[in-house]
């Protein structure tokens, strides 16, 4: 008798087939990743010791790999981040071998880091590893900016029970005390 496969197999297939069907048109695709690179400054600009990092990578691209997804970014003289240029060849290359999405959720909701192939210079793939670390989104604060503290604080904390209560239900760690929703709080060493 066969072993039953998962029922999220069917949502993995489907995802694959309309993946390789539809393929958004390249002003999107740019669109997206210009959008992706903002929010991603704005997150490093709220840790000095990321800027410092960045900026003693400045000029090196690293491309990033999952399935179909591909982006190439470029860390600037302001010790952030920009798209690269087309033509600049990747000193680094770091492709996410997981290949279903359901299991990338889950693997997030656990806390886990998605495995990754590293493919490049292995000085610059520790400092990413270092900002993957280190930086968090401190989505409480940036909340607290349009709403007020109290009324912010009041979501977070909502939101970090809901993130537990699904960590406990993947079967992955058990909540942290006092632990951000978006993870801790990012410290330099």
């Amino acid at each position: 008798m066969a072993t039953p496969s998962s029922p999220f197999s069917f949502l993995d297939d489907l995802f694959n087939r309309i993946g390789e069907r539809l393929q958004p048109p390249a002003w999107a695709v740019h669109e997206i990743q210009h959008r992706a690179v903002l929010f991603l400054n704005h997150v490093l600009q709220q840790e000095p010791e990321a800027q410092q990092r960045l900026l003693r990578q400045q000029g090196r691209v690293v491309r990033f790999q999952w399935r179909f997804v591909t982006m190439e970014l470029v860390a600037t003289p302001a010790g952030l981040l920009d798209l690269a240029p087309p033509g600049l060849v990747p000193e680094l290359t770091l492709t996410v071998t997981d290949e279903s999405p359901l299991d990338l959720a889950r693997a997030t909701l656990r806390g886990d880091k998605p495995s990754v192939q590293i493919i490049g210079d292995v000085q610059l793939a520790a400092e990413v590893n270092w900002l993957v670390d280190h930086v968090r989104w401190d989505v409480e604060d940036d909340l607290a900016r349009l709403i007020g503290d109290v009324p912010a604080h009041t979501i977070a904390n909502g939101a970090r029970k809901v993130a537990g209560a699904l960590r406990q239900f993947v079967g992955g760690k058990p909540p942290q005390a006092g632990g951000s929703a978006a993870g801790p709080a990012s410290t330099a060493e």
